[in-house]
């Protein structure tokens, strides 16, 4: 459900062709209201009989159903029995509802259209926050968040829509909610990152191979659900390499980066040789202008600079 889904296909043709299949009963236009679509989601997954699936136009607007986000979906199940599905008088105590949109900048939408909002909902107890990097991934986190009782917030880069096409299993498959994905192993440093900076990591980590004096090899994991986090995998990587850096597009401020940080800090602190660098998006709006938005977002180039300089780093115990 949401608006311009049907005949259109949704601004980024993400729901093209559903109608034709599936019929207007199940998918539902709605008014331009993100607070009309965001209660009538929750009340009907509050019934237990369906799953929405809510499509946000522009993930910028679920800031007008954010009491349904975060007052009621995230905290009925958990206020009315827990782990069961129903409560004495049958009445359904789960909340299995996905919303899903299109965030992140880098297409001139300018600062109302082009937020990265992650943090905002990892701060949320109750919810999970999912963040694919590639189509495959994309397939099996959704299929696995439909079938999730918990509300489940699923953030889309809009550059991962214009990725070239990639091979996508036709049947059912899902990706586990909280197991994160080793996209290039290394010895010398970590590098964890989010959505559309897995790529950015991924180029980064090939010209810091490629140098001719020094090259670096650099471990890239890309979390894909920001929560429930995998932990594990992640510090078992800073654990072998002893350092790491963290790469979003959301302003470090408050980003979601910070926590991981925070995590690490405390359970792999030993293991450290050099202080956790955190590259991130400036902390102001995006601008309109295409020069200025694109000094706001970081890229390679920043991801191989702050890698080199941990590697680089003398260790703590020199």
């Amino acid at each position: 459900m949401g608006e311009d889904i049907g005949e259109m296909g949704g601004v980024f043709q993400c729901t093209a062709g559903l109608t034709s299949e599936f019929g207007a009963r199940r998918v539902i236009e709605t008014p331009i209201s993100e607070a009309c679509i965001g209660g009538c989601a929750v009340g009907a997954a509050a019934t237990g009989l369906v799953v929405p699936i809510v499509e946000v136009q522009i993930m910028d607007m679920v800031t007008l159903m954010m009491d349904n986000v975060v007052n009621q979906a995230a905290k009925w199940r958990l206020m009315l029995g827990g782990e069961a599905q129903r409560d004495a008088e049958g009445r359904s105590v789960s909340m299995p509802i996905v919303i899903r949109g299109p965030q992140g900048g880098g297409h001139r939408l300018s600062a109302q259209h082009s937020q990265s909002l992650e943090a905002w909902f990892t701060a949320v107890p109750g919810l999970k926050v999912v963040m694919p990097s590639t189509p495959h991934d994309a397939k099996g986190l959704l299929l696995a968040a439909v079938r999730d009782p918990n509300p489940v917030i699923f953030l889309e880069h809009k550059n991962l829509y214009q990725l070239p096409r990639s091979h996508v299993p036709d049947g059912d498959y899902e990706v586990p909610l909280g197991v994160a994905s080793i996209l290039r192993e290394g010895t010398d440093v970590t590098l964890v990152a989010t959505s559309n900076m897995v790529h950015e990591a991924l180029k980064a980590a090939g010209r810091l191979a490629a140098r001719k004096e020094q090259p670096v090899s650099v471990e890239v994991i890309d979390p894909r659900t920001l929560w429930p986090l995998d932990e594990a995998t992640i510090l078992d990587s800073v654990q072998r390499t002893s350092r790491l850096v963290i790469a979003h597009e959301a302003p470090r401020r408050g980003g979601w980066g910070g926590e991981l940080l925070s995590v690490v800090q405390e359970k792999a602190f030993d293991y450290l040789d050099a202080p956790i660098t955190i590259v991130a998006g400036r902390d102001c709006p995006l601008p309109y202008n295409a020069a200025l938005e694109k000094a706001c977002i970081p890229g390679a180039a920043q991801i191989a600079e702050a890698c080199l300089a941990v590697v680089q780093r003398p260790g703590f115990d020199q």
